[in-house]
């Protein structure tokens, strides 16, 4: 209660101050870049005060902001490739609204920010874009994912909600499950796991504070290289060097402990040419449920030159180092009878009197990449960069002869386990070893990449544009002892069983006594290297634009196990297991008129099965069935703007063929541990969605989207073979009945409402609904081995938040208020389900997460 006391007092205190000293001075010109004839915004324009180097660029939304104080008579010069440029001197007039650029050409110009970035009535297909004001306005504590749910077809959860711990689906097609099938760029590069195709939130949980915009292209998308985005794909472009010098502070503070501090600064562009931005923060808190407590530092650096008129060089590095907790599902009536309700949090401990969570999650896998532009001529560009990740990340465990259900607790079963028991019990062991010890399972990763891209008009109406993207990765993967709870070591015998969760044991030392710091379990490095080419062509001339995509790549997989194989053997490293993949896309945008446009396109995909599916039962053995998993896609889409009033809506359907996953269950009878390649499913997904908006006046802003899915499979899998934890074939299921079941895992109704309000200049407030609904859980592969499974469907449920922004002066200084409060009824919901059987379709069948209850967050920013 003092937390939150605290906090409303600094808001309260915060806001008065912030009333008393509001001014309507303005010292920035502002203004939106749009194309003349399509009154498009364009991306990345320059604008330049006359005869200085102070200069900035539009974002995503054609929008800007330049700082003319100090500057005699300032004229604005506004430019961009392949339009004419335009200057228009400042008098008292800061905002200048819409400056209108005409096109040199009758080409169209592909516009990109290091990356496939979609063009709104230009681009076919299914778009939407947020900016750098919406992203600082309602992310308050949330990561990237949960600022999307507005988007159709789109639904993110935080899952257990440890920090960074997100997942996304887009037209029901997951992020996570080692099967991700959303493909994420950070200004253009690809960021996906390369063995599992997920994206780990943790290693990039300070991106909000440097992305400068947000677009999620659904289904096909703009993309040219071969990236896992059979949904979909969310490209994340960062702030680029700031042109001028200044930056910010920033200190936010909210519900369960939530403290965020932030700095950005800009050193400006110098009269050499040199420029560069530095932007970091630390957040911490103690996260929504017990022992969910989080830190982390988050970085991100650019440092720029401009090596002639036409070209630049620039150096990003963008990372995050952090830790947090997390907690396993539990059952409906778990939850319903734990004294803490969806607050409980089944694997917190305590030890030595302080509370611990065994279960700890740290990462740290900074990405540093190199940019290089040249604008050869007015009608030819080359973009480059080359990019490497590095760093290690994973979590950790208690694990020994005693299984975490059978531990000493406290007092009963929603009370904390007790280390401190454990801790006796192996310092009684006769022989010295732990029947119980702490470990952390580490995945150390390097890869790096090439990405270069030659794009030319060719005559008038043909853009073509050609590349190259290589890539290489490398992942360590072991687990080791952290803490022997009181013991002096732990005892490890190949001959025996191993224990539940293991891969295994050291074949070559079968009996060892491990101490802290040594490896266990398994030790094995994974390789994926690619190489790929691609080209499109894109025709435009006046109303209609249409592009052909072609792309080709090989992939190729090795794995290294230190542990399954003797040092002697040759099988101890894989060979090179292959796959070769093409990507067809085409489509066209014809504009019917000012106000109206419609869209197709159509698409056939390959990509390679992921790491786990190349290889059986996390050994060298190759998995026979293992193909390329295949997509064929096509889209109708229609678009109605006019002033203060658009509307959008696409129908789909996509066919997704010979996918394939790994399946790593428990047998609850026996205790064992066994794993399935499954491949050869079929899966249907289609659907519609609606997005609209509307200002009824300057002040007012209201909008939604209604999304509406069917995805379920439409083939049987099989045959599968199932191996148990010594590696050995235990049963062969000649089929898995798939056919006709629901794909789980995402609400495949969703909809949502909008409404900002501009009370008065400098305060605006905004509320959304969400609703979720039609939600399937997640069946594990060994309950679909017999017909007529009918999984739990999760009750249908709707969410509210609210944010408000107060823009004022602060000793001179531009300042912000910004409040956020998500889940503002504090509504009870499942995010998250999966079947556990032994029955199925109850809440008593299936393990669930309980979504976030009510958190808010209030922060000051002041810039400078």
């Amino acid at each position: 209660m003092r937390k939150y006391l605290l906090s409303l007092s600094i808001s309260i205190f915060t806001f008065c101050l912030a009333l008393a000293q509001v001014t309507n001075a303005q010292t920035r010109v502002t203004g939106k870049i749009v194309d003349a004839d399509t009154k498009d915004p364009l991306v990345g324009a320059s604008v330049i005060i006359k005869g200085t180097s102070k200069a900035t660029s539009s974002g995503l939304d054609g929008t800007f902001k330049i700082d003319v104080s100090g500057t005699e008579s300032p004229v604005l010069v506004f430019s961009y490739l392949g339009y004419v440029s335009k200057e228009i001197p400042i008098s008292a007039n800061t905002n200048l609204g819409e400056i209108d650029l005409k096109s040199s050409s009758t080409g169209m110009r592909e516009v990109v920010i290091n990356g496939d970035i979609a063009i709104d009535r230009k681009t076919p297909v299914a778009v939407t874009t947020i900016g750098t004001q919406y992203i600082e306005e309602h992310v308050g504590a949330q990561d990237i994912p949960e600022l999307l749910s507005n988007v159709p077809g789109v639904m993110a959860t935080a899952q257990g909600g440890g920090y960074g711990d997100s997942r996304i689906s887009i037209r029901g097609f997951s992020s996570s499950g080692g099967n991700g099938n959303v493909a994420f760029t950070i200004n253009g590069i690809p960021v996906n796991d390369p063995e599992s195709g997920t994206l780990y939130w943790s290693d990039f949980s300070g991106i909000t504070d440097v992305a400068s915009s947000i677009q999620v292209q659904r289904g096909l998308g703009a993309s040219k290289i071969i990236i896992p985005s059979f949904g979909g794909t969310v490209n994340i472009t960062t702030r680029s060097t700031d042109m001028q010098q200044g930056g910010s502070v920033s200190e936010t503070i909210g519900s369960d402990g939530y403290n965020k501090t932030a700095v950005l600064i800009s050193t400006g562009l110098s009269s050499s040419g040199w420029a560069a931005t530095f932007q970091g923060s630390r957040n911490m808190g103690d996260g929504f449920a017990d022992g969910l407590n989080f830190l982390g530092y988050n970085y991100f650096f650019n440092l720029s030159k401009v090596l002639s008129p036409n070209q630049t060089l620039s150096l990003n590095l963008i990372g995050a180092s952090q830790t947090h907790g997390q907690r396993d599902v539990g059952t409906v009536a778990e939850y319903q009878q734990a004294p803490q309700g969806i607050k409980w949090n089944y694997y917190l401990g305590v030890e030595n009197g302080k509370q611990v969570n065994p279960f700890n999650n740290f990462f740290s896998e900074p990405m540093l990449s190199i940019n290089h532009d040249w604008v050869i001529n007015d009608r030819s560009s080359l973009s480059t960069v080359l990019y490497g990740l590095f760093g290690d990340g994973g979590g950790g465990g208690v694990n020994g002869s005693v299984s975490v259900s059978n531990l000493p607790r406290i007092s009963n079963f929603y009370s904390p386990l007790d280390f401190d028991a454990v801790a006796k019990t192996n310092a009684a062991s006769a022989d010295g070893s732990a029947s119980t010890y702490f470990y952390d399972s580490h995945d150390k990763t390097a890869w790096y990449g090439l990405r270069s891209t030659y794009k030319t008009l060719i005559g008038k109406y043909i853009d073509l544009s050609a590349g190259i993207d290589l890539r290489y990765y490398h992942g360590t993967h072991f687990q080791e002892v952290t803490d022997l709870l009181g013991a002096d070591y732990v005892e490890f015998n190949f001959s025996g069983t191993p224990a539940l969760g293991s891969a295994g044991g050291n074949i070559n030392n079968p009996i060892y006594h491990a101490v802290v710091g040594d490896k266990i379990y398994y030790y094995n490095k994974d390789y994926v290297e690619s190489g790929g080419v691609f080209a499109q062509a894109e025709y435009s001339k006046k109303d209609l634009t249409a592009f052909v995509t072609l792309s080709g790549s090989e992939n190729a997989d090795k794995r290294v196990d230190y542990f399954t194989y003797l040092n002697s053997d040759p099988n101890q490293t894989s060979p090179w297991v292959n796959f070769t993949t093409i990507q067809a896309k085409t489509g066209a945008n014809y504009n019917i008129n000012s106000e109206m446009n419609i869209f197709a396109n159509i698409g056939y995909l390959t990509k390679p099965p992921y790491f786990g599916n190349v290889f059986e039962n996390f050994t060298n053995q190759i998995n026979k069935s293992a193909i390329n998993e295949k997509l064929f896609s096509y889209e109708l889409g229609y678009g109605y703007k006019i002033s203060g009033f658009s509307v959008n809506l696409n129908l789909y359907r996509t066919s997704y063929m010979d996918r394939a996953f790994a399946s790593t269950y428990a047998d609850q009878a026996t205790n064992q541990l066994y794993t399935a390649n499954i491949s050869g499913v079929g899966e249907l997904h289609q659907g519609a969605e609606l997005e609209l908006k509307y200002r009824p006046v300057k002040e007012i802003l209201i909008g939604g989207m209604l999304s509406l899915g069917d995805w379920y499979y439409n083939s049987n899998a099989g045959p599968v073979t199932v191996f148990n934890n010594q590696h050995a074939v235990v049963a062969t299921v000649p089929e898995v009945d798939l056919k006709g079941e629901k794909v789980g895992g995402a609400a495949q109704t969703t909809a949502a409402a909008f409404a900002d309000f501009t009370v008065v200049p400098q305060l605006k407030i905004g509320v959304t609904w969400n609703f979720y609904g039609n939600y399937t859980s997640f069946v594990p592969f060994q309950n679909y081995t017999s017909p007529g499974i009918q999984p739990y469907k999760i009750p249908d449920f709707s969410l509210w938040s609210l944010n408000g922004v107060f823009k004022f002066k602060m000793a001179g200084f531009d300042s912000e208020l910004i409040a956020t409060v998500n889940n503002l009824l504090n509504t009870k919901y499942i995010s998250d389900a999966e079947e556990d059987g032994p029955t199925f379709g109850q809440p008593s069948d299936a393990v669930v997460y309980y979504g976030l209850g009510r958190i808010f967050t209030t922060g000051l920013k002041v810039k400078f």
